[in-house]
């Protein structure tokens, strides 16, 4: 099956081909991301109004929506043109009326005589003190009570669409439904006691009550399951991808990490023992590795991926670490250069600023071998850079590098393994959506030797008790950091905020002493303002959020952060992990401009409350949502329009597992459930995943 199955066509089709869409109105819900029939099944209502037949509007909350039968009364034709025609009406307690404007001649006589009996449903509010409903939603005779409907789904809009037409195209979309076998699990489908997916769709498109709205409701459940089980599919069918390819046994003797492990001071934790573990037992395996290295601020990844490295110098090739900005390739240097003195390997640094004579004998040395592991930029992408023998590829901090430069790097040798390192907890869901198609090693642990990091949370009105407490740390040797809050979107007025507060704090603390470093910087002012501050020339370092990853100075042990408020919670606790790397206590210290929103505040005091950059995720993610964490058009999570990530992840975690299973006993999908899976892929707009199989 190479193209999309034919029972999924009429879905697929253009929205023109539904009754009442025309293509003003196909441009209309393309605002909503609905662009076939196929969409409109996904887009569920997120409301409802209940029209159950009430006694009367007396014994109503108002203003809400009220179903009652009513007998027909006077009516009052406007007094001038543009009034309102009212119809007075009785239920079994009281009187009210009905207001229409712009009603039209005798009609309303027509449709509700004197005298009549009517069932009426619509919105009532109080106008002077008297009830009214102003345009009734429907006006019928009591004998067709039954076209009420007793629970009106609500759907979202935009411009041009109505709840009407929403509900007509939706409709019209249900019928094209197809007749589908079952991709779930039958044990998973039968605990879950959730309906077929034909049921589903027309449970969730026809609520009763508000419970059947809840991402817990069984159809709910199940639409949302069908989505994200896809999602998983195509990460797992990617993942086997990278299984088969063939992959280079890369087997070291343990010799070079033996002398790096006697030399350090302190032993490593079981969490690094554990990854080194796992990570070499990968790359032993003639398979391709595609690991994610996940841990802590301080936790010691740079140690488990030295590891790795020495690994692969002692079975003969070559290692290569990348880090996203020059200063982090630098600081990674200077951390590892006495570690590979220990071992006894050549460790070089390549980056855009090596120019002529001297990167072409780096690009040399790299390709005879002589440059055992290199430290680089994105300069390693170039083109005339060349390996010997390249086996491992260490990527850090992944969020700042493509997938596309993921597989470039991969290409750079034979059949490379790739070990991306990422210093940003992930939320267990978010890490799901985002890298099922990796293995994960976690570091849950802190090596021995750190301090905690004391935490405060201080109003911005007291600045300058602050400037003179950093007074006080700078006189008796101490380094700090201040970082200025995020200005909206843009760099130049981050930029603005940055250079007054650096002229405020040099006012304050004398010149020479406060160093200021900012995103809009030519690289070498910047390489610069960190060297300054690393080597102990300045005693400040105001910064925009550039230090957030990485940066190393030991002697710092007070950080700042200006409006922590606009700050995410991941980002505060990065910044954080700045301090606490030396052996004096250090502080963060968290400003906020007052007064601040109850929110607001709870986010501060987690920070306050934590360390655990786990914990601090999973809170992020409750109390912000997927997208903000991580900027979701960057990020690479889906959006689902079904399925939701901060309430459904345990859900997420039953697909993976799912998916593995299914392929683990059906790669290539032709069993009866697989065949159902293959649609399920099509459905779901999973192409990508379907060129994956590798029949068909």
């Amino acid at each position: 099956m190479t193209g999309r199955p034919e029972a999924l066509f009429p879905l697929f089709s253009k929205l023109e081909t539904l009754e009442g869409v025309g293509p003003k109105t196909a441009q209309n819900f393309a605002q909503l991301g609905v662009m076939a029939p196929r969409d409109l099944l996904f887009t569920l209502p997120y409301s409802g109004i209940d029209r159950r037949l009430q006694g009367s509007v007396h014994d109503a909350i108002l203003p809400t929506t009220v179903t009652v039968a009513v007998t027909v009364g006077a009516h009052h034709a406007p007094a001038n043109k543009g009034g309102a025609y009212r119809i007075h009406v009785e239920d079994s307690a009281t009187a009210f009326q009905l207001v229409f404007f712009h009603a039209r001649g005798d009609y309303w006589k027509r449709q509700m005589p004197e005298g009549s009996r009517r069932i009426v449903s619509g919105r009532v509010e109080l106008f002077d003190g008297n009830p009214q409903m102003v345009h009734p939603d429907f006006v019928v005779p009591e004998a067709e009570a039954d076209d009420i409907p007793t629970f009106e789904p609500v759907y979202p809009l935009t411009s041009g669409i109505t709840q009407k037409l929403m509900y007509k195209a939706t409709r019209a979309a249900l019928s094209r439904a197809p007749e589908v076998g079952e991709w779930i699990d039958p044990n998973q489908k039968k605990q879950e006691d959730w309906p077929d997916f034909a049921d589903a769709l027309q449970q969730a498109h026809a609520p009763r009550d508000m419970a059947d709205l809840s991402s817990a409701a069984p159809a709910r459940a199940r639409l949302a399951y069908d989505e994200l089980l896809a999602h998983q599919l195509t990460l797992a069918l990617a993942r086997a991808k990278d299984r088969r390819k063939a992959g280079r046994e890369t087997i070291g003797n343990g010799t070079l990490q033996q002398r790096v492990l006697k030399a350090l001071p302190y032993a490593p934790t079981a969490a690094q023992t554990r990854a080194i573990g796992e990570i070499t037992n990968d790359m032993a395996y003639g398979t391709r590795m595609n690991r994610l290295l996940q841990g802590d601020v301080g936790a010691g990844k740079t140690l488990v991926a030295f590891m790795a490295l020495l690994c692969a110098v002692e079975a003969g090739g070559q290692g290569v670490l990348m880090a996203p900005t020059e200063i982090l390739a630098r600081q990674h240097l200077e951390g590892l250069r006495p570690l590979a003195e220990q071992a006894g390997v050549v460790l070089e640094l390549l980056t855009g600023r090596d120019k002529g004579a001297e990167r072409r004998a780096k690009l040399a040395a790299l390709e005879g071998r002589a440059i055992q592991i290199l430290v680089g930029t994105h300069a390693v992408f170039q083109a005339d850079v060349a390996f010997g023998d390249l086996r491992l590829a260490v990527v850090d901090e992944q969020h700042r590098f493509g997938v596309r430069q993921r597989l470039e790097l991969g290409r750079k040798g034979q059949a490379v393994d790739v070990l991306v390192m990422t210093a940003t907890p992930i939320p267990r869901s978010l890490a799901l959506a985002q890298y099922g198609d990796m293995d994960v090693s976690v570091l849950d642990e802190k090596p021995p030797g750190r301090k905690p990091i004391r935490t405060a949370l201080i109003a911005t009105d007291r600045m300058e008790e602050v400037v003179t407490r950093l007074r006080a740390a700078i006189n008796e040797g101490r380094q700090c950091y201040w970082v200025c809050p995020l200005v909206e979107e843009s760099e130049v007025s981050d930029l603005i905020a940055a250079e007054a507060r650096f002229k405020h704090l040099r006012a304050a603390l004398g010149e020479g002493v406060v160093g200021l470093v900012h995103g809009q910087m030519p690289p070498a002012d910047k390489d610069a303002a960190m060297r300054a501050f690393q080597k102990g020339e300045t005693k400040l370092l105001v910064a925009t959020t550039v230090i957030e990853v990485g940066v190393d100075v030991p002697n710092a042990s007070i950080i700042v952060i200006e409006r922590a408020e606009s700050f995410g919670l991941a980002q505060l606790h990065q910044l954080r992990g700045r301090v606490g790397r030396g052996q004096a206590a250090s502080t963060c210290l968290l400003m906020y401009q007052a007064p601040l929103s109850e929110t607001g505040r709870q986010r501060l005091e987690v920070l306050r409350e934590s360390e655990d950059g786990f914990v601090i995720a999973e809170t992020d993610l409750k109390m912000r949502g997927t997208g903000d964490l991580i900027g979701t058009a960057q990020s690479g999570v889906p959006r689902f329009r079904v399925a939701d990530l901060e309430k459904q992840a345990a859900l997420m975690q039953v697909a993976q597992s799912d998916a593995r299973a299914l392929l683990a006993v059906d790669p290539d999908l032709t069993t009866p459930r697989g065949t159902s899976a293959r649609l399920l892929l099509w459905l779901m707009r999973q192409d990508e995943a379907i060129r994956l199989i590798s029949v068909g």
